[in-house]
């Protein structure tokens, strides 16, 4: 019964009455003051109707009574209706109890179980009436109903309006809604470099993350929004991975328009339905799409292929090639499987890691046997072999391409720093004018600006600094001569500053893809190479038997210890060895106790084995029969008058036994007092014998 006069019965006014207070967003509770007092106002109207207990819930300011979230008040309002401790239930209209018909009616039963009363401004109802239930049903069904109509209506009128681009989303950092163009670039030059340069840098680097390294290392910083979520001032700090990744994947800065990119999702937790917003839904599904919207920083082919590059580094899926990450394996990532088309992992075996190119993953995933596996170091080099060998007829374009790119990177980073400076010029200007318009009286005020000028100060002088550091090439420096630079390409591949990373760009931009397999019947490593152009090359590479390994002794040194072992000793054979410049398998230098070992291992017969008749004599066995030193046997020597043989060139000398009784040998010998050497007949002596 809706009577506002109608007196209520006194055990219903013996218990308490709750006013209901609720408003559905932080906004409203912000800015609709009017509604908040019009609600609170209810408490009068409960003591009017009798009631001297009067309690007010207002937990559920700021919160939705749509059935989503949580309500703490509207559930202590049901807890206190079932303990049968409230005679009425107070609120501004239906819609502030609830807008879904289950809490409803719910509430409903509850106060008829109990012969609570529902008051609004309308009247006092009772649930346990007929007429007054369908009538507090009708207006919960009106407030549910017109939630649907109001959200509706938005929904579909802002749909309509992105359809034409026009509705007003939020833009990224770089753009700016301006109130009679409409959408455009942020007028700052310095935001508007910033994030060229990140498009600019992942086109030459490939990995998101080599760019934010590049960015930290030359200390060019990012805006953030003053207050963190408008761009009406923003604060420059350093660069984050997240801002990187943000401006690589917003098709925003491709010129595209979006509306609809996310969808929400509704789960039942605890019996109640819980919303979740912002889950990204695919391209092709977006309810808004509109290319070439406004100015972008990028085509939208650039952007996708961005797209391209940074999911083959996220995943590695297949016909991808991820970005060069350094390492020790120059083609991690690029080389692929012939049988079953996987990417080939990487692992490093030894005391001294060393890669391995390993296709395990049907191992791994399916329990069955892997495919191959083969060590890095003969493919790696064969690659970069036949790489070098491609580029060289190129190599004096790609070196001015080279230094053109320098010079670019050069400008850019003398650009950026130009433009900060400029930002912290105007920011010393601002504050000088703050500090000069202070009344000088209000010392407070006054040194506060004064700290505030200084600061601006000391950053000016320090932009300063940095952009003298950072001084231009000069126009009129010669030109470097680059036309040898084809026969240096492997001492540049190879040269300590050369990092890996660097070696795995390079290559990177040559191939697109290494097939491997492997030829059991050859025991060779069988390399498919597909070049950027379009062109394929095969590679055969020897595959090495188990137990073999790269640190073995050259061919030419085991061929001259095969020759000098049957007469010299290991040591003579150790001490030719270095002076020729032969290094053992280890990249180390000879020894007797080395040179024994290789002998022992390829079965060479030593010096102290062999057969010693006499006929042939070492430079120290000479000596000794003729009573001489070894000097004046070498003199001999190299005067021609005494025969000598060598194996090969600074080997010890080999004299045989009867050259040293030849007459030519015993005059030398005999001549004292002039330098042992042979008289010529037309030749004038210039000293008497006497």
């Amino acid at each position: 019964m809706t009577n506002n006069d109608l007196v209520l019965p006194t055990s219903v006014v013996q218990r308490k009455a709750i006013v209901y207070v609720r408003q559905s967003t932080p906004q409203q509770v912000q800015l609709n003051l009017e509604s908040q007092r019009r609600q609170y106002d209810l408490v009068e109207i409960a003591r009017r109707r009798g009631f001297a207990n009067v309690e007010v819930i207002d937990d559920d300011l700021g919160r939705t009574a749509s059935g989503t979230a949580e309500r703490p008040g509207f559930e202590r309002l049901v807890a206190a209706l079932c303990a049968g401790q409230v005679g009425a239930v107070l609120c501004l209209d239906a819609s502030r109890l609830a807008r879904n018909g289950r809490d409803w009616h719910h509430l409903l039963e509850l106060c008829g179980l109990v012969e609570a009363r529902v008051i609004d401004l309308d009247g006092v109802y009772d649930p346990c009436r007929p007429n007054d239930r369908l009538l507090l049903g009708m207006k919960g069904s009106i407030s549910e109903f017109e939630l649907g109509l109001i959200r509706s209506r938005m929904y579909e009128a802002a749909r309509s309006k992105a359809k034409r681009g026009e509705l007003r989303i939020s833009a990224p950092i770089g753009y700016i809604w301006d109130r009679h163009i409409g959408l455009g670039l942020d007028p700052d030059r310095r935001l508007q470099e910033v994030i060229r340069l990140v498009f600019q840098k992942f086109r030459e680097l490939g990995s998101a993350r080599q760019v934010l390294l590049w960015m930290a290392s030359q200390n060019i910083h990012f805006p953030y929004p003053t207050d963190g979520r408008t761009l009406t001032s923003v604060d420059w700090r350093p660069i984050r991975y997240r801002n990187v990744i943000a401006i690589l994947k917003n098709p925003f800065y491709a010129g595209v328009y979006a509306y609809g990119k996310s969808e929400k999702r509704t789960a039942i937790v605890d019996g109640r339905a819980r919303k979740s917003y912002g889950h990204l839904k695919p391209m092709d599904t977006w309810e808004v799409f509109i290319k070439d919207h406004h100015v972008g920083y990028l085509d939208w082919a650039a952007y996708e292929r961005n797209q391209v590059v940074l999911a083959g580094n996220a995943y590695g899926r297949v016909g991808d090639t991820k970005s060069g990450r350094g390492g020790r394996a120059l083609l991690a990532g690029l080389i692929c499987c012939a049988r079953c088309g996987r990417r080939l992992s990487v692992t490093y075996t030894g005391r001294y890691p060393r890669p391995v190119y390993r296709c395990d993953k049907s191992n791994l995933q399916l329990g069955l046997r892997y495919c191959m596996s083969f060590g890095g170091k003969r493919i790696d080099a064969t690659i970069a072999a036949e790489m070098l060998r491609a580029v060289a007829p190129m190599a004096i374009e790609a070196a001015v391409e080279a230094e053109r790119m320098l010079r670019d990177e050069d400008k850019d980073r003398r650009r950026i720093a130009e433009l900060e400076l400029n930002q912290a010029q105007y920011d010393a200007s601002l504050a000088e004018r703050r500090y000069a318009a202070c009344d000088p009286d209000n010392r407070l005020i006054a040194a506060q600006l004064e700290k505030a000028w200084e600061t601006a100060l000391r950053r000016v002088e320090a932009c300063r600094k940095r952009l003298d550091g950072q001084q231009p090439t000069e126009v009129g420096e010669a030109r470097p001569d680059f036309s040898g630079l084809a026969d240096d390409l492997s001492a540049a591949w190879n040269a300590p500053r050369t990092t890996m990373r660097t070696r795995q760009r390079l290559v990177r931009s040559l191939i697109n893809e290494i097939v491997a397999d492997f030829d059991a019947a050859a025991g060779e490593i069988v390399l498919v190479v597909h070049w950027k152009g379009g062109q394929h090359s095969e590679l055969r590479i020897r595959k090495p038997k188990t137990g073999e390994h790269g640190c073995h002794t050259a061919d030419e040194a085991i061929a001259i210890m095969r020759s000098m072992a049957g007469r010299w000793s290991d040591q003579d054979i150790a001490a030719s060895l270095n002076r020729m410049g032969i290094p053992t398998g280890q990249n180390k230098t000879w020894t007797a106790r080395r040179v024994g070992d290789i002998r022992r291992v390829r079965d060479i017969h030593g010096y102290r084995s062999a057969e010693k008749d006499g006929e042939w004599l070492t430079m120290r066995d000479a000596a000794a029969k003729l009573g001489v030193s070894h000097h004046q046997i070498r003199k001999l020597i190299k005067a021609g008058i005494l025969k000598s043989e060598q194996i090969i060139p600074d080997a010890p000398h080999q004299i045989r036994a009867a050259d040293l009784e030849a007459e030519p040998v015993a005059a030398a010998l005999k001549r004292k007092g002039r330098p042992c050497r042979i008289d010529s007949e037309n030749q004038i002596s210039m000293f008497s014998d006497t």
